[in-house]
């Protein structure tokens, strides 16, 4: 991953640095001691990682987060923990307080790595499914697909506004189904993740359909949603 280091500590640019150049899978490609500079360069020369102060003079590491059209992974790094939930609110991957120990470096970067490649998979990922009606092949974008029910030999597509049924199993259906989005979460049901509105004990509440959590699917679900 192509990082970059925004700071106005040079002790901090150095120490991040050094961290950067003991993990294999990092390469710093530039650092930068004002913000204003940064987004100056990132917007024409964009990275995949940035490790960002807070608070700096001129445009502070939050506004810089704002003003980035294309955001990369962002690790934030502060002397102060007050930002800590103002931070999560931007989707920031990680947040280190200085000065910061290698070992929490790594599981920071680990995270912002795992996050990055759920990215990459989610770009190239089908937008589309095609299922076959009296002979007819139906385009069925995947956006519109609510919630996926087993029915005998059959599966149900449900849509926001209809829905097909299709011969199929729900293996072969799953295995056509970005993993970035869909999640099986019952031996007879496969959800949209973004689609799902509430959980409740063993219930999740997905449009206005109520799915059953199967016991071997709940802890992979759990770890799955951004529970705060």
């Amino acid at each position: 991953m192509r990082c970059a280091i925004v700071d106005d500590d040079e002790l901090s640019i150095r120490l991040i640095a050094e961290y950067i150049s003991q993990t294999d899978f990092l390469d710093l490609a530039g650092t930068f001691t004002s913000a204003i500079k940064a987004s100056n360069t990132l917007s024409r020369e964009p990275v995949d990682l940035i490790f960002l102060d807070v608070e700096m003079p001129g445009m502070t590491g939050l506004e810089l987060i704002k003003s980035m059209e294309r955001k990369p992974q962002i690790i934030l790094i502060t002397s102060k923990s007050d930002y800590a939930i103002e931070a999560f609110e931007y989707q920031v991957a990680d947040y280190l307080l200085k000065p910061t120990g290698y070992s929490r470096f790594l599981q920071a970067v680990n995270k912002a790595r795992d996050l990055y490649e759920v990215r990459q998979k989610g770009a190239t990922a089908p937008k589309h499914l095609y299922i076959k009606e009296d002979s007819v092949l139906v385009n069925v974008p995947l956006a519109d697909i609510v919630w996926i029910e087993a029915l005998g030999d059959y599966v149900t597509i449900h849509l926001t506004d209809k829905k097909h049924t299709v011969l199929t199993t729900m293996k072969s259906m799953e295995s056509k189904l970005p993993p970035t989005e869909f999640m099986r979460v019952h031996r007879s049901f496969i959800v949209r993740v973004d689609k799902i509105n509430n959980l409740d004990g063993n219930l999740l509440v997905v449009g206005k359909k109520l799915v059953p959590i199967g016991k071997s699917h709940r802890k992979a679900l759990m770890d799955r949603l951004n529970i705060v």
